[in-house]
């Protein structure tokens, strides 16, 4: 009986990842946010991300969702896009002038307060005072070196069926790198250990943006 080798899968090419990040347009609201972003000098999730957070919103039905990092708003109107109507967000972030500009962005976007409660402090003082499974998503992107502890606390957050997203989960290409020991590279090795070793998920590490673990909480 012959057997057909396997064919090595080509690692994607610079065109190839840019034409996949940009394959869906992102809105006018989600463009701006994410151009506030860069001109404050920070690193917005790509538009890759953007629009895979919506896929996932809108795959899920979530109606409750908490992000771990507000920066300029660019994933709260990424899950809005895909959330219903009725959605309410949960956005924490340990510096105020970032929630300035996300809820200003937001309220330009035509979605009213009482969909999105932006919380200014520390997430690992606020995420406890969270009420147990009452989200559909929990989107960790905020310290780096606190990612473990973030892993941990959105276990109890979730709903079953509910979604886990961690975001720089390869951490600019140093996570796979075994001589790489920054301390956020071992940190972020840590937090996915943690849900790789938990039976509570079902997970994918997704080479979109600088990478992207999704799991489901069984």
């Amino acid at each position: 009986m012959n057997s057909t080798p396997t064919r090595k899968l080509d690692a994607p090419t610079s065109d190839t990842w840019a034409f996949a990040e940009d394959f869906v347009a992102p809105s006018d609201a989600l463009r701006q946010a994410r151009d506030e972003a860069h001109l404050a000098g920070h690193v917005p999730i790509s538009n890759g991300v953007a629009s895979l957070l919506t896929v996932l919103a809108a795959t899920t039905g979530a109606k409750a969702v908490v992000e771990v990092g507000t920066l300029m708003g660019a994933s709260a109107i990424a899950f809005f896009e895909g959330m219903g109507k009725d959605g309410i967000l949960t956005s924490i972030d340990a510096d105020a002038e970032h929630q300035i500009a996300a809820r200003r962005l937001l309220s330009a976007s035509g979605y009213p307060s009482s969909r999105f409660r932006l919380i200014a402090g520390t997430p690992l003082e606020v995420l406890p005072k969270l009420r147990d499974g009452a989200y559909d998503v929990v989107f960790i992107n905020g310290d780096k070196l606190e990612y473990v502890e973030y892993v941990a606390g959105a276990l109890r957050l979730l709903r079953h069926g509910g979604l886990l997203i961690v975001h720089d989960a390869t951490w600019n290409n140093t996570v796979a790198d075994e001589s790489s020991q920054g301390d956020e590279t071992i940190i972020i090795r840590e937090a996915l250990e943690a849900v790789t070793q938990s039976d509570s998920y079902t997970r994918a590490l997704l080479p979109v943006g600088n990478g992207l673990l999704v799991a489901v909480k069984h």
